[in-house]
């Protein structure tokens, strides 16, 4: 144990790489950068609304991992616009209709918020899943099921997902 001052917080380029990595995962939150922006991650989270993408994205961010996420809307966004990514793994964040609707009904409550739309309706949202893992299918993207997982254990897939990724890129170029 050191008794110098601060010398818990060493400032190396882990540290340096933890913050450029959180700073990435805050500019490219919920859909924000341009497809060549998001390039420049380590991986792309894929979603509809509420399946955990940003707090993934935060604690993966604190492993020096960059991490942006995009959500999947109903009739706007089905990421499209992520095909064509070659440096980053696109991950596919899936979740049951029910969990879902159970989380985004605590959410309206929590905002003291109408529950009559779509957004808590069990078929809207089953037919809003079931899109999403066909999109997500068609890809040949990676999925993860997030409904009875933490943000921990979420990020330790996609840690796993992302060691694989490299050591098949490794495996290729040798």
């Amino acid at each position: 144990l050191s008794t110098r001052v601060g010398a818990q917080h060493a400032l190396d380029h882990e540290y340096f790489n933890r913050i450029a990595a959180l700073d990435y995962a805050m500019a490219h939150d919920d859909g924000q950068g341009t497809a060549e922006q998001l390039e420049g991650a380590d991986v792309v989270l894929c979603g509809v609304s509420r399946t955990s993408k940003t707090p993934t994205c935060i604690y993966l961010a604190h492993r020096g991992i960059r991490a942006a996420n995009v959500p999947l809307v109903p009739g706007q966004e089905d990421g499209e616009r992520l095909v064509g990514l070659k440096n980053p793994l696109v991950i596919g964040l899936t979740v049951s209709p029910d969990r879902l609707v159970q989380i985004r009904r605590n959410r309206l409550d929590g905002l003291q918020a109408d529950h009559t739309s779509a957004y808590v309706d069990q078929d809207s949202v089953r037919d809003e899943t079931v899109k999403a893992r066909r999109a997500f299918e068609r890809r040949g993207w990676p999925t993860i099921d997030v409904t009875r997982r933490s943000v921990e254990e979420t990020a330790a897939a996609i840690v796993n997902l992302l060691s694989e990724k490299r050591s098949r890129r490794l495996g290729a170029s040798g």
